[in-house]
């Protein structure tokens, strides 16, 4: 697995599918009209304080100047970017004609923003934290200064007679959601939108995760239902790597798996690299860690932001706070955890503030019991520590200042790894070095030191940012 694709993160795609149209009379016929497969892969730039910024694509067009736009988003999607912290993931899939498109038409409506109120985060013991949400009818109302963001692509997007290609989607929060001089929420968003045309081979195409209902199950792919019950197929071989020593013969129609993967050049299917299971009872709810009760020792509560929840219209609220009880019978599982480090682990005893986990298990009258725990990959923006380097033990030390920062007290520990990749410049760890502090975004997984009982995260990249 190529783990340099690692740090990316959201998407929409199209699948390849013919079409035709038939002449007058019966001595004549049109030629096939051929078509090919447009995807667009989205991902965010974190803002600080922003535990979500959802917002309805009503759609999505490309254009070639001269013909009529083409759409390439099935109906209205609502994505809530925010939660991506520097992923990527996967929308939609559908065909469009084969041609050559030099601009994007997005369309946009309903901008949400939720934030995180922390109060005293250095009591003892700690408050838990609120969740606060401004829209069109609160104080500052949320608004767009556009609601169609046009944009002409610096390459075009080639769109071949049955093949697969597609755009890169960044929606850059850190600058398109306004603040004033005192760093409040003005709640006006300014759209700052990054689109490139991409192939399936380039890392911007890479499928981080994608969540998912299972549908049916073959034997050697089985088929998920996506948005709008589109359909798209999974297929996995031996080189797929399946988290906690499960493998395809556990996956059932209530199956709920968290897949990471690239899409076939030709058949629009997911190639999947990683597969996990998330739930094996038809629901899972994914957030971050707020609150952990007690903070020390084995917990028995925890209180979770809810960011994504499978299904939806379960009563289950996306966009709150929920307190979820443990009862010790959970099994804690840490995905995609290549390199095992002795003295880190995951279970009750470890959870933190500022992880980001999905819980799986049977709901009922509004109530999950809980059988199983996931601790995941996420994202943070923040500086390089000066002269916190330490290359013998591969570290340093990181101020983040998004959304997890505010529930970290101090700089946080970056450990790095040999699987650990470095972007934007750095080369490794002898690039964190000098008398400024260097503007970065990690990527890994956040996990409590069993001796301090402090966070500390383990990167799988390491990315300085141009601004």
């Amino acid at each position: 697995m190529n783990l340099k694709k690692w740090l990316l993160g959201i998407g929409v795609c199209t699948l390849a599918a013919l079409g035709s149209g038939c002449g007058g009379g019966s001595t004549a016929t049109q030629p096939q009209q051929q078509t090919g497969s447009a995807f667009v892969i989205a991902t965010d730039a974190p803002l600080p304080s922003v535990v979500s910024f959802q917002v309805d694509i009503m759609g999505i067009t490309v254009s070639d100047g001269v013909n009529p736009p083409v759409s390439i988003l099935s109906n209205t999607q609502t994505v809530d970017f925010a939660r991506l912290n520097g992923l990527k993931t996967l929308l939609d899939i559908n065909s469009i004609p084969a041609g050559t498109y030099t601009t994007v038409n997005v369309m946009l409506a309903n901008p949400q923003i939720g934030y995180l109120n922390v109060t005293n985060p250095q009591t003892n013991p700690p408050t838990r934290p609120t969740i606060s949400t401004l829209n069109s009818s609160t104080v500052p109302p949320v608004s767009l200064t556009t609601s169609n963001v046009m944009i002409t692509l610096a390459n075009p997007l080639v769109v071949n007679a049955g093949d697969i290609d597609g755009l890169s989607f960044d929606f850059d929060l850190r600058h398109s959601i306004q603040m004033d001089q005192n760093g409040q929420i003005t709640g006006v968003v300014m759209p700052n939108l990054n689109l490139k045309a991409v192939t399936p081979s380039d890392a911007d195409a890479y499928i981080d995760v994608y969540d998912t209902g299972v549908f049916s199950v073959a034997d050697s792919s089985f088929v998920i239902q996506g948005p709008h019950g589109h359909q798209f197929t999974v297929n996995v071989n031996d080189q797929t790597e399946w988290e906690n020593g499960e493998s395809l013969s556990n996956l059932t129609t209530t199956s709920i798996v968290e897949i990471s993967g690239t899409l076939d050049r030709t058949s629009g299917a997911i190639l999947a690299d990683t597969v996990a299971i998330l739930s094996q009872d038809k629901f899972y709810a994914g957030g971050l860690v707020t609150y952990v009760d007690p903070p020390t020792g084995q917990a028995n509560d925890f209180d979770l932001y809810v960011r994504s929840v499978l299904p939806s219209g379960t009563g289950f609220q996306s966009g709150q706070i929920s307190t979820i009880t443990l009862t010790g019978d959970e099994n804690f599982f840490i995905y995609w955890w290549h390199l095992r480090i002795p003295s880190f682990f995951f279970n009750s005893s470890l959870m933190v503030p500022g992880q980001r986990v999905t819980i799986g298990g049977p709901f009922n009258n509004g109530a999950v019991t809980v059988k199983r725990v996931v601790l995941r990959h996420e994202g943070h923006s923040g500086t390089w520590q000066i002269g916190s380097t330490d290359a013998g033990a591969g570290t340093f030390q990181f101020n983040s200042n998004g959304l997890a920062g505010v529930l970290f007290n101090g700089p946080v520990t970056v450990f790095t790894t040999p699987f650990t990749v470095f972007k934007g410049g750095l080369t490794g760890l002898g690039g964190l070095t000098g008398n400024t502090a260097i503007p970065l975004r990690v990527v890994g997984l956040v996990l409590k030191d069993p001796i301090s009982g402090q966070p500390v995260f383990v990167a799988h990249s390491v990315e300085e940012l141009t601004n």
